[in-house]
């Protein structure tokens, strides 16, 4: 059986952990900026990201041999992120490693292969006839490589679809988002379904209206409450004023 995909990640990452845990029992309010690099036989071959606790702020596309910032305020920083030649060159070491520790372990350790948990939800609470979006949430992954597929009643779904980079995660793994701009209807089924290389199963996440709240409904129940709650502070501040102007006892 071949050997992990991820070694070179897990070495890494191994090694940083360790440093940060430590780091942790000396001061509790300690952060960790982390940057990961993994490079494995299945596509995307090569990946790199910096995360600061868990959240990831740049990632470098490789086939664009740029970085990329996951949010636009992150963007002025790009200019001070390691060069191309010199991601050129931990890529490199990477690779080496993962040949040496896949010549070191074929035959002797199995492979760590997570089995991808998915969830599938709404970006915004769900209305019926209003535009939204499904987001599926692709968990324990290791090795980072999955394909991501929509269907809408058992037929494809294409347009409307955008796939994330891979997130790194604090347990060696990674995560994905995949989301799909929707307008959901009465009757919908939709699933999301996750593929990888060389298994012979896939995981799939099914997702159904449940409880909706007609658009025009919510806007009058919204509507509703506000007076409700107007009319009610406005009689507490006559009721009190009132109080105020009751003469006391002792007068």
């Amino acid at each position: 059986m071949e050997a992990p995909g991820c070694w070179g990640l897990l070495l890494a990452l191994g090694l940083l952990r360790g440093a940060a845990a430590t780091a942790a029992t000396e001061a509790p309010t300690a952060h960790v900026l982390s940057r990961v690099l993994f490079c494995q036989p299945d596509r995307p071959s090569l990946g790199l990201a910096d995360t600061f606790d868990g959240d990831q702020l740049f990632s470098f596309d490789f086939p664009g041999a740029r970085w990329e910032a996951r949010l636009p305020d992150f963007q002025p920083w790009l200019g001070t992120q390691e060069s191309r030649e010199q991601i050129g060159n931990d890529s490199s070491l990477c690779r080496q490693l993962l040949s040496v520790l896949t010549n070191i372990t074929t035959g002797v350790l199995p492979e760590a292969r997570g089995t991808p948990m998915a969830n599938v939800f709404t970006a915004q609470p769900l209305e019926l006839g209003k535009p939204n979006t499904l987001i599926c949430q692709v968990g324990n992954l290791f090795p980072a490589s999955v394909t991501v597929s929509w269907q809408r009643l058992g037929e494809p779904v294409s347009q409307g679809v955008n796939t994330t980079r891979y997130y790194p995660t604090e347990d060696l793994g990674f995560l994905l988002f995949s989301y799909l701009e929707f307008t959901p209807q009465e009757g919908d089924i939709y699933t999301c379904t996750i593929t990888r290389p060389r298994d012979r199963f896939s995981t799939v996440a099914y997702w159904v209206p449940q409880n909706p709240i007609p658009s025009e409904l919510l806007e009058n129940a919204l509507c509703g409450l506000a007076i409700a709650l107007g009319i009610f502070f406005m009689v507490t501040g006559i009721v009190l004023l009132l109080k105020s102007r009751r003469p006391s006892p002792t007068e």
